[in-house]
């Protein structure tokens, strides 16, 4: 099913370009504390661990909305990781 492999691919790009997006903040700003910033990088993993978990349930009555609603969940929660990069400043 080709849902599935692209939904793990558009996971693994968003939550990869947040991360990406956090250390060069880090690099822009080596003079600042990182905590926050390894907060956001530590949701970001723990995010996409638990969307890849919801991808791989095997037991699912509705597959369309199954995964439309981990689609909408991505989207919500790299939003929020993004506001989250962009109060760093």
């Amino acid at each position: 099913m080709a849902n599935v492999r692209d939904l793990k691919k558009d996971i693994n790009y968003v939550l990869g370009d947040i991360i990406e997006a956090v250390y060069i903040w880090e690099y822009s700003n080596t003079d600042k504390d990182t905590k926050k910033s390894e907060a956001i990088i530590d949701e970001a993993i723990s995010t996409f661990d638990a969307l890849i978990v919801k991808v791989n349930a095997k037991k699912v009555e509705s597959p369309k909305a199954h995964f439309k609603a981990i689609n909408n969940e991505l989207e919500t929660k790299g939003r929020a990781l993004i506001e989250k990069i962009n109060k760093l400043g």
